[in-house]
Order: structure tokens, then sequence, then C-alpha cells
């Protein structure tokens, strides 16, 4: 029992000082790097002495400067480079050979635009692994230039550039016409 005392009374009392630097060490391990610039940042600015909001301006401004100066010489410089380079001819443009079009067929479903007419594509093909017959269709906004299919006409149409926002593809021959 008296070891026992002993032990207790050569332990070191431990301060409220040195409780709370163990504790700011725990906390510092615990945060991420970023909360730690962050935490070091705060710091940093709370020992600065206060500043008018006209100084924090000035201080502002005078940054703005600086950074406008080292843009001018870099910009400065930079035009000198190419001044310096020797000029070289422009790349002839690239010839692309024409791929071929994608060409369809099917019936005109809408003609009630100007140059314009709606066809649906009928598709019917063998599911993989049913192998059912599976229709589908597409519609297709196609550019009728003489207004020359009408509602129920078989046409055949091909791709092209873009026309409008939904108009890719142009008619190429009013396969037959509807009774």
């Amino acid at each position: 029992m008296a070891d026992e005392e002993n032990n207790e009374e050569t332990t070191e009392v431990e301060t409220p000082e040195v409780e709370a630097t163990e504790a700011a060490e725990d906390v510092e391990a615990v945060l991420t790097p970023k909360q730690q610039r962050t935490r070091a940042k705060h710091l940093a600015a709370s020992k600065r002495p206060p500043r008018t909001p006209e100084e924090r301006q000035a201080e502002r401004q005078a940054e703005r400067a600086r950074k406008a100066r080292l843009r001018r010489t870099r910009r400065s410089k930079e035009r000198e480079a190419r001044k310096a380079e020797p000029k070289t001819e422009p790349l002839p443009a690239i010839e692309r050979p024409e791929g071929r079009q994608k060409v369809r067929q099917g019936i005109v479903v809408s003609d009630k635009a100007n140059q314009t007419i709606t066809v649906r594509v009928d598709a019917a093909r063998r599911h993989r692994r049913y192998e059912k017959v599976v229709r589908s269709s597409s519609k297709l906004h196609v550019h009728d230039e003489n207004n020359e299919a009408h509602e129920g006409d078989t046409v055949r149409v091909v791709e092209c550039r873009p026309m409008s926002r939904l108009k890719r593809w142009k008619l190429v021959e009013v396969v037959e016409r509807a009774r």
C-alpha cells in the first residue's frame, strides 16, 4: 500500500497549459492538410494589425498593378518571339473523299410545312435471341425543294448537310404516288 501511495505522489501533475498544447497537437493530427493550411492562414491573419477598408483596397490595387506589369512584359516577350520565328506558309486544305451517303425509302406522313416533308421509314428485323420479327419505324424531316411529294407517297431520301435544326435529309425521287 505504501508503495502505491509513493507512485501516485511521484507522477507529474499536468498543468492546464500542457493539456491545452497536447489537445491542440491531437487536433492538428486529425485535421486534413487543407484544414491545416486554412488554420495557419487564419493564425497569420490574426497576428497582423487590423487594417481599414481603404488600406485593403490600396493593397488590392497595388497587387493588380503588379500583375498587370508582369502580364505586359510576358506578352511583349511572346510577341517578339513570334516575330523572330520564320514564317511558314499555311497548310493546304485537306481534301476529304466523299463517303457514301445513307439512302432510305419511306412513306410521307406530313407535307404541311413549306419545302419540308416528314417521312416514316419502317424497318423489320429479326430479334437476335428470340428470332421474332421486330418492327420499328423512325421519322425523318426531309428537304423537298419543289414541294413535289405529298402525303402517302413513297419516296427515296438521301443524307445531306444539316438544313435546319431537324432536317438532315434531301428528297431524291418520288418512287410511287399515293392514290
